[in-house]
């Protein structure tokens, strides 16, 4: 939803290199320091104590058929306790609010924070904290775990950043990221990039944590119910000003290797908590404002959260 502040000059472009925090160094925050810090950036992990340790004394070790395996060495402490040019937000939605206590918003005054969650409802908890303008909403297409305290596997052929935002201002933030390996484009329209991203993983999240079947299993067992809950989140997308084309998220289902499992339902399989509202939740939030029917969404979010 549009956000309105007093205006204030927006953070300085961020030039190369840089001070990164990364606050959440797991699956996907561990892969991005260390792709940043191999890029040759000063890269501060904020985590709790047993990561910490970890990240101190052994880097983070990255297993990738993409990027190869190769081991990184990064700073870590439990708080941020100096400024950083940019800080990734790469924690599990279910922990975002404990996890924002360790990054002081002073510390982040002339810099831009930079939230990779799932959903679309955390960049006003973010506002809030740190200034509309400091805060850049961004999604990323990765499939990446943390097996380990500084040990990630990284699983997909790809990691696609969309920022939302003015080119001249992101651009080299873009650049910067990109530069690492994450390949980034910036989007002008917020909506476009925060529901391009949650009309595609509702569908893949929901059906594969609640079936417990890999996305091979889920397009070809479960393909009515597949169409008709991809057909549910784009009616919402598209009343929310997102993208809306059915047959392409279909098709990108399609193209998954058929083991994909969500982040969703490997939390499950590990008995780890569910962002069953950041994901679901959010949804059904958006089409009751919006006053779209989405039963079959409702009745898997009920499902889940009964289990």
């Amino acid at each position: 939803m549009p956000h309105t502040e007093p205006l204030t000059p927006d953070p300085a472009p961020i030039t190369s290199p840089s001070t990164v925090a990364v606050l959440g160094p797991g699956g996907v925050g561990g892969l991005l320091a260390a792709l940043l810090s191999r890029a040759g950036h000063r890269v501060i992990c904020i985590a709790g104590d047993e990561t910490v340790r970890a990240l101190r004394h052994h880097g983070i070790r990255v297993s990738s058929g993409h990027f190869g395996d190769f081991t990184a060495a990064v700073e870590a402490d439990t708080a941020l306790r100096e400024p950083a040019d940019l800080c990734l937000v790469t924690v599990k939605h279910t922990t975002l609010d404990a996890a924002l206590d360790r990054v002081p918003p002073p510390l982040l005054n002339d810099g831009v924070v930079l939230p990779l969650l799932n959903g679309i409802e955390h960049t006003d908890t973010l506002r809030a904290r740190y200034g509309a303008r400091r805060v850049v909403p961004a999604v990323i297409r990765v499939e990446s775990t943390r097996t380990a305290p500084g040990v990630v596997v990284h699983g997909s052929p790809f990691v696609d950043i969309d920022l939302a935002g003015p080119q001249g201002r992101l651009g080299p933030i873009a650049t910067l990221l990109t530069a690492a390996g994450a390949n980034t484009r910036v989007i002008p329209d917020e909506n476009a990039v925060l529901w391009a991203k949650l009309a595609f993983l509702a569908p893949f999240a929901l059906l594969t944590t609640r079936y417990r079947l890999p996305i091979g299993n889920i397009r070809s067992e479960r393909r009515k119910e597949l169409t008709a809950m991809v057909e549910e989140t784009t009616a919402v997308s598209r009343a929310c000003g997102g993208p809306a084309d059915t047959a392409q998220i279909l098709a990108r289902y399609d193209a998954f290797p058929p083991g994909s499992k969500s982040s969703m339902q490997r939390d499950a399989e590990a008995g780890r908590p569910l962002e069953l509202d950041a994901i679901g939740g959010a949804l059904l939030r958006a089409a009751e404002r919006h006053g779209i029917p989405i039963p079959l969404t409702t009745r898997l979010v009920k499902e889940l959260a009964a289990e």
